[in-house]
């Protein structure tokens, strides 16, 4: 091991370090107000929100939700797509000192009733069109009162009952303003982000106002050509997944740029809202990529505007990556994370030696090593496998509730991934695979055992296990190997329609086999790992 080999492959204007006396989130909407008033904050299809107007109005709904009886570090759950209103609830729920629990606007009822009660949310905001599902288990949760976005001219009056359902227009009524300013950085939470971790059991990261304050700024540093005051981000990406949330609305606002979020994506809209609005910085994932080199008509958009290109989430092909820079002149660069980091760890170098395939480097301020997979102790030589642990300011206190699942994965500071990797003689480092059975599809994260739980639920199915196989627009897929109870038959449509009344649609196997048996251990345990295979070589 040479130790941090990695720094002297950085771009040379990036520190080695940050400064860690992170501050509250809170200061960026204060220094963006006060440095950059009249740029634009957000900017959608129905006008735009200066900084100055940002800083008021989510000063006003802190307020508002202090009023309705919101305490410091009380959860707030976000049940929305991407819009102007998430980017207000999300910033607003900080200013009020709360904690923000953001949820897929995918989730079905079986989901959300898991999140919002392990969470313990006492208020909700979401829109009329996601308050049906909200609707059907509000009562078997601990929410307390929910806060509807109405896009559809009159509120229906069976919405609105004054004692637990509001509009959100509730929340924008006028009052002198608030911003929690007892914030301990270090201790307070801002955001209960949830993952399935190593056991597929939804776990809530306690993330910080340090941690990912740390982590916007630890960004900024390695994207050293965003300059403040001067960009445009996209919110392609889903702000409720932490890679969305921190490069797309916490970073810009570090840096007083313009967010401006896309509700709906098809490479179309993407494309169009690149070239009309002349977007500068796009965090992103390889599906969205295939969808835009996909189109026929890509070279009939201008796409030069683009001068950062952030790629996660999942390993990004060579030609994809080589063909999307020749089309829009941009650099894009690669990177790794985790919910439980904020998630940013490593990113490649912009104007430095950029390695496809690579994860790139520690960003500043941040350790990785690469140690033995049996006991985790054990530093591996370059160039052997081993498990990716990480170290810095950005790693999460723990998992809400879970001290055990926290210390199985956090051991002397240090956050064992679970990911299995490598790193090369110049500090880059390679994930190569996974201890863990996560399936990344299309970006999103889909967790086996989830799946299998509810296919479980079918009184026709005695077993089923559900793996990832490789799939060529989305990364992986996730396929399900069902044994039926004796004498049983079902549809596979059967099958797939009883899958998506219980289950966000993107964690629907579309792929099913039926077997008479599946592979075991000598103690009866499903050997995941032969099935995959079958599939994956």
């Amino acid at each position: 091991m040479s130790g941090k080999n990695w720094l002297k492959m950085y771009d040379s204007v990036v520190p080695h370090e940050v400064d860690m006396e992170f501050p509250s989130l809170v200061t960026f909407i204060e220094s963006a107000s006060q440095n950059f008033a009249e740029n634009v904050a957000i900017k959608d299809d129905k006008g735009s929100i200066s900084y100055r107007e940002f800083a008021r109005l989510t000063g006003v709904i802190a307020g508002n939700l202090r009023i309705q009886g919101i305490e410091k570090q009380d959860r707030i759950a976000v049940f929305l797509p991407n819009r102007t209103e998430t980017i207000l609830a999300f910033w607003s729920i900080i200013r009020a000192g709360a904690v923000g629990v953001m949820t897929n606007p995918l989730y079905m009822e079986t989901e959300l009733v898991h999140q919002f009660n392990d969470s313990g949310a006492r208020f909700l905001i979401t829109s009329e069109q996601l308050w049906p599902k909200v609707a059907a288990i509000f009562g078997s949760t601990r929410l307390e009162k929910a806060f509807i976005i109405n896009d559809t001219g009159e509120t229906a009056p069976q919405i609105i009952d004054n004692k637990q359902t509001f509009a959100w227009s509730t929340l924008l009524q006028d009052n002198s303003g608030y911003s929690c300013n007892k914030i301990s950085p270090t201790e307070d939470l801002a955001l209960l982000q949830y993952t399935g971790g190593t056991t597929g059991i939804s776990k809530g990261c306690m993330l910080t106002h340090a941690n990912l304050a740390a982590n916007a700024l630890q960004s900024g540093k390695m994207f050293h050509v965003l300059k403040p005051g001067q960009e445009k981000f996209v919110g392609v990406l889903p702000y409720f997944h932490i890679y969305g949330l921190t490069v797309t609305i916490i970073l810009p606002v570090a840096l007083g740029s313009t967010m401006i979020p896309l509700t709906r994506f098809t490479p179309k809209a993407l494309m169009n809202l690149i070239e009309t609005e002349r977007i500068t910085c796009m965090a992103s994932a390889p599906s969205i990529f295939n969808a835009c080199l996909s189109q026929k008509d890509i070279d009939s958009y201008d796409l030069s505007s683009l001068k950062l290109i952030i790629s996660g989430s999942a390993p990004l092909p060579v030609s994809q990556l080589e063909l999307f820079e020749q089309k829009t002149g941009a650099k894009i660069i690669e990177g790794y994370g985790l919910s439980e980091t904020s998630p940013v760890t490593h990113f490649n170098p912009i104007l430095g030696n950029s390695k496809p395939g690579s994860i790139g480097l520690p960003i500043p301020s941040t350790e990785s090593r690469i140690v033995d997979v049996e006991y985790g102790t054990r530093d591996m030589p370059h160039g052997e496998h081993g498990e990716i642990i990480i170290r810095g300011p950005q790693v999460m206190k723990g998992y809400y509730l879970q001290p055990g699942q926290t210390e199985m994965i956090l051991r002397d500071n240090w956050l064992y991934t679970g990911d299995i990797g490598y790193r090369d003689d110049e500090g880059y480092f390679y994930v190569t695979d996974r201890k863990k059975d996560l399936i990344i599809s299309g970006g999103y994260n889909i967790y086996p055992r989830e799946v299998e739980e509810i296919l479980f639920k079918h009184p026709k199915i005695k077993e089923a296990v559900v793996v990832g196989v490789k799939h060529q627009t989305r990364g992986e897929a996730p396929r399900a190997f069902i044994v039926l109870v004796e004498g049983e038959t079902i549809e596979r449509s059967d099958l797939i329609n009883f899958c998506r009344k219980h289950m966000a649609n993107y964690k629907v196997p579309r792929d099913i086999e039926f077997r008479e048996s599946l592979p075991k251990s000598a103690v009866g345990k499903v050997l995941r790992r032969v099935l995959r295979d079958e599939y994956n070589t």
